[in-house]
């Protein structure tokens, strides 16, 4: 029973290898080839015989340099296989960089927003008039007196209006 599956199977499969081949010239002096004839006209047919390859096409004319004499009026065929997978490569490797920039914008961005919100909270606490203190290099607490205090004042608000949006 497989065996005659396997045989029918084969039969089906190399029907097209008996298909014939047509070949005639239209009104323009065109010749084709197909496997179904022409409704009319004289048809030549050929057996055994495969598809031919197309017509090579003519070169384009050159200037006195060897380049074409007009870039535009070359017709340029489909990319190949290698030129289409570099424009992929090239494609993704811009993506990847924008990607990558992008992040380190974000990153940029999300840093110069904590700067700012800590000199905004340094500030307040600073015009607040509470008593202030921070450690100084021997590690001791120091409370800041008015001249200190408007020192700092003013040097967070420079900082503030060189680096935060207000």
């Amino acid at each position: 029973m497989i065996r005659r599956t396997v045989l029918i199977v084969a039969l089906f499969a190399a029907l097209p290898a008996f298909a014939q081949i047509y070949t005639w010239k239209d009104g323009g002096g065109r010749v084709h080839f197909s496997d179904t004839p022409p409704a009319t006209g004289e048809v030549s047919v050929i057996k055994g015989a495969t598809a031919p390859r197309p017509a090579p096409t003519p070169a384009p004319a050159t200037d006195n340099g060897g380049t074409p004499a007009n870039d535009a009026a070359v017709p340029k065929g489909p990319a190949t296989l290698a030129e289409r997978e570099q424009a992929f490569r090239e494609r993704r490797a811009a993506a990847a960089e924008a990607e990558a920039k992008a992040g380190e914008e974000a990153a940029r961005e999300a840093e110069r927003q904590r700067f700012c919100e800590q000199a905004r909270n340094q500030l307040t606490a600073l015009q607040s008039g509470q008593r202030v203190s921070r450690f100084n290099a021997a590690g001791e607490r120091e409370f800041l007196d008015d001249a200190t205090r408007d020192a700092e004042i003013e040097r967070l608000q420079q900082q503030m209006g060189a680096h935060c949006k207000q």
